[in-house]
């Protein structure tokens, strides 16, 4: 049993990745409040219920939304108001979000509600982790966030559950929201004043599928480096470009990480090309992979940071303080989703320069005039008879054609909402969604790139058996051929390649990568 106590502060995109990874057994993991959490979400409660008895002007608490924030809502009318907001913002389409990205949404909007500004009741947070915890999982559409007043369509879809409405899936059946709740023991909530609003005000959405992104583009930089490093062994290349003395003369952090763990892939190997005084220097795909790879590091640090910060914002309006004997309630635009959209645009453009680097590395050890005649023309020996691996190259080459249309920043666009009183929007849902796509096609171009090698480094050691792999290498080169051999002749290549990229996608060739790393040497 894996236990997280949310309070507003610790949240980090581990312990998201964990909770939201566990769709299939949400029992296993347990989220509680931590019990200072507690004490603040009921003191702004309390704050809540005087602004109402007081008849106080309060945003989306006695006042509509929006463009009809200038219409009084009295104190009678303040469920009915909460209530008719799910409803009336449910206007999501497109695919469901994946069971995985509504788990790490529920967890991260949770996670701010528990920060203690937002003044909603403790029995309602605890029904949306009781969702949590049960397997209670609303149906999400992806699209309809603009990204500003937070997430409200996608949010609204989320919450319409706790009221019993809208759809879910539990254990593995689509059915409506109600039913959800019958089957599970829970039962519908009936949302007090600002709790709505509350729940559907922020940036949890973007800000789930930015972080499970993230995640997955950090093993997706590790495997690519080994991908490269498999290719600079096939192709005969040289590991002088990875000196340490080279990087420490230009000291970026990710560029010196990255040559350092190429120097530990290849230690021992005999594939590569020794001091010669010829063929001095490399293609830049395979002599600047630290530079390259290690600037793809450094994005990924920023947008963590930007990210974890995100997970333990109060990113709703009006937020409640209180401030000696006074309650107070500002309006403000902690909702707006730049912050965010702006980091996965960054995240995206990075990952589509990575897939790039891994493309053109795949079209060198299929071109015998690229290689040098290293290799045989498409990794074949009969070519002509056979078209080897030709037509890989074509899909990587698609992908990663289609990644730079996706790099188009989402956050360059803004259409107005509300009647022009949302006049500025980030998009930063769909800039998530389109780095998501990214990490997953980069995924597949790695794994073609590993295919590639491995077949590569299989004529290599044709004519010299003999000839050793690196330390880090020669355990990616195994997994690699646990699933794939090698491939003589034509065949249907696209179970291999879904194979491989399977491997990419959960992490198996970089865990055993560092396995074999980490052990100690005989």
């Amino acid at each position: 049993m894996h236990t997280v106590a949310l309070d507003g502060q610790g949240l980090n995109i581990a312990t998201v990745v964990v909770v939201a990874n566990n769709w299939q057994h949400p029992q296993t993991v347990q989220v509680t409040l931590a019990p200072r959490a507690v004490k603040g979400i009921r003191r702004c409660r309390e704050a809540v219920e005087r602004l109402v008895a007081r008849k106080e002007g309060v945003y989306g608490v006695t006042t509509g939304f929006g463009a009809f924030k200038d219409r009084f809502i009295t104190a009678d009318q303040a469920a009915q108001l909460q209530r008719n907001l799910l409803m009336s913002h449910a206007v999501g389409v497109g695919q469901p979000l994946p069971q995985a990205s509504v788990r790490a949404t529920m967890l991260i909007r949770a996670n701010t509600l528990a920060k203690g500004y937002s003044g909603i009741r403790l029995e309602t947070l605890q029904a949306l982790l009781d969702l949590l915890s049960q397997g209670v999982h609303p149906i999400v559409p992806e699209q309809g966030s603009v990204g500003a007043s937070g997430d409200l369509a996608p949010l609204a879809h989320m919450a319409l559950v706790l009221i019993g409405q809208g759809e879910a899936i539990y254990r593995g059946e689509r059915m409506s929201g109600a039913e959800a709740l019958r089957r599970s023991g829970l039962k519908p909530v009936t949302l007090a004043a600002k709790e709505g609003l509350a729940l559907l005000n922020g940036t949890s959405v973007m800000t789930a599928i930015g972080s499970l992104a993230a995640d997955r583009a950090r093993t997706l930089v590790q495997t690519a480096d080994i991908a490269a490093a498999l290719s600079l062994e096939a192709l005969h290349g040289s590991p002088s470009a990875f000196d340490q003395r080279l990087h420490a003369a230009r000291p970026h952090a990710g560029q010196v990480s990255c040559a350092a763990h190429l120097r530990t892939l290849l230690e021992g190997s005999e594939l590569v090309r020794g001091e010669l005084k010829k063929d001095v220097q490399d293609a830049y795909t395979l002599r600047c992979i630290p530079q390259v790879h290690g600037a793809m590091r450094g994005v990924l640090s920023h947008v963590q940071g930007i990210l974890e910060i995100e997970l333990n914002a109060a990113t709703d309006n009006p937020l409640i303080f209180r401030q000696g004997a006074e309650d107070v309630a500002l309006s403000g635009g902690n909702f707006h989703g730049e912050p965010i959209a702006l980091a996965m645009d960054y995240l995206g453009l990075a990952l589509t320069d990575l897939g790039n680097m891994s493309e053109r590395r795949i079209a060198r050890l299929l071109d015998a005039a690229a290689n040098g005649g290293v290799l045989p023309a498409f990794l074949t020996k009969q070519g002509g008879l056979n078209s080897g691996f030709m037509m890989v190259q074509y899909t990587a080459a698609a992908l990663a054609s289609e990644n730079k249309v996706l790099a188009h920043p989402a956050s360059a666009d803004s259409i107005p909402t509300s009647a022009n009183a949302e006049d500025h929007v980030s998009m930063g849902v769909t800039a998530a969604r389109k780095a998501r796509q990214i990490v997953g096609h980069v995924e597949t171009i790695v794994a073609i790139e590993l295919l590639c090698a491995a077949q590569g480094i299989d004529f290599r050691r044709q004519e010299q058996p003999s000839l050793r792999m690196g330390r880090g290498t020669a355990a990616a080169y195994e997994a690699i051929r646990e699933r794939v051999p090698f491939i003589p002749t034509d065949q249907v290549m696209y179970p291999h390649i879904e194979s491989i990229s399977r491997l990419v996608h959960e992490g198996e060739i970089a865990k055993a990568v560092e396995q074999a790393i980490s052990a100690p040497q005989a």
